[in-house]
């Protein structure tokens, strides 16, 4: 079995802050080699014992909310495990384990409520890296506020409707065709600005 430090040291380590964010078909295929079956057992409810410290909570969270959207680029299964990394994220800022963690690994607390498609976990999200990432926050708040901007809007993540299965709506069309995030993280860079 994979252990969280292999988790953490593969995302943290191995790979740069420039891999975390980029479509890289040779990173996707090696997480869902090295990684895959360690996904699979967190999906199935396994790994609890990872959630009783701050960094197996981070290694978790990053198990079950970034390495999903590699392994599985472009299809629902990407958002399998959100409301699982989600869970995990809370209850690790709950008890403020995020601030065990240094900048810029300490970010993957927040993505989860960022990645949620629920109003009050983006509110939460910009809250939390204005307020626990004063080193890198301000990119990161940038794309929070982005995010937030889309579910305000439409209440879900438009492009995830493909993935999903889920009928696109003309407003939502309309701003897939302007640009879609990519549009909505410029105008957030120029209003910040």
């Amino acid at each position: 079995m994979v252990a969280p430090e292999e988790v953490l040291a593969f995302w943290l380590d191995e790979c740069t802050p420039a891999d975390w964010y980029k479509s890289d078909p040779a990173l996707d295929a090696k997480i869902r080699e090295r990684f895959g079956e360690t996904w699979q057992q967190a999906a199935d409810g396994a790994l609890s014992l990872w959630l009783t410290y701050a960094s197996g909570t981070l290694a978790y969270i990053i198990l079950t909310d970034q390495f999903p959207r590699n392994m599985f680029r472009d299809s629902g299964q990407a958002f399998e495990t959100d409301g699982i990394a989600l869970a995990a994220a809370k209850m690790a800022i709950d008890r403020k384990w995020d601030l065990k963690i240094d900048e810029p690994a300490r970010q993957f607390f927040y993505l989860p409520l960022m990645h949620a498609e629920n109003l009050c976990d983006q509110d939460r999200a910009v809250r939390l890296i204005h307020t626990r990432m004063p080193e890198h926050g301000a990119n990161n708040v940038d794309h929070a506020c982005a995010h937030r901007a889309v579910i305000r809007d439409f209440g879900r993540f438009p492009y995830r409707n493909n993935a999903l299965g889920r009928k696109t709506t003309p407003a939502e069309q309309a701003f897939l065709d302007a640009g879609g995030y990519g549009a909505a993280i410029r105008a957030q860079q120029e209003a910040a600005k």
